[in-house]
């Protein structure tokens, strides 16, 4: 049986649209439960301040790491906020989130995520929210700064600090 790349290309090749987004889709999923998992394992033996940092540290690198994949993959070209937008909707964190908002305006524009499943399943364990601002930040600002320096990632809300129940967090993407 071939499994090399070529035979993967082929064998993707044929599935319907509809089911190679759905394997998209659940292939984002996983990759989530992954970090989920590996968060859970070094919260429990190291505790939450150094799984936090550790995310922090990771995801840092991957902003830079996927604005360069998506990048290539899609043919992405232009470093200005628009351009950074439409790479960032590509993103397994975009496609993975299920209740978000994004607002657009000329030189602004303003991400808001409504429902966080990471953090529901944490309160549903009995589990203390997530501090995930420190992470999701360095995530995003080295993902818009692979695009351009110019582009300022500003957090509006996101825990540890107080939010409503129908917005976790929201972010700012401001061209100067």
């Amino acid at each position: 049986m071939d499994v090399g790349r070529d035979a993967e290309r082929r064998m993707l090749l044929e599935l319907s649209p509809e089911r190679l987004i759905d394997l998209l889709l659940a292939q984002t999923r996983d990759l989530w439960a992954v970090d989920g998992l590996y968060f859970l394992g070094i919260e429990e033996r190291y505790g939450t301040e150094a799984a936090t940092d550790v995310d922090r540290q990771v995801w840092g690198a991957m902003g830079r790491i996927e604005a360069s994949r998506l990048r290539r993959a899609l043919g992405i070209e232009g470093n200005d906020l628009a351009t950074m937008l439409t790479a960032l909707r590509y993103t397994s964190w975009m496609l993975d989130l299920e209740h978000k908002e994004l607002e657009v305006e000329e030189d602004r524009a303003v991400l808001r995520i409504t429902s966080c499943r990471t953090q529901l399943t944490r309160r549903n364990k009995g589990l203390g929210e997530f501090p995930c601002k420190p992470v999701r930040y360095g995530y995003l600002a080295a993902f818009a700064g692979a695009f351009s320096s110019d582009i300022e990632v500003r957090c509006l809300q996101c825990p540890p600090g107080e939010h409503d129940d129908d917005l976790w967090c929201a972010w700012e993407f401001v061209q100067r």
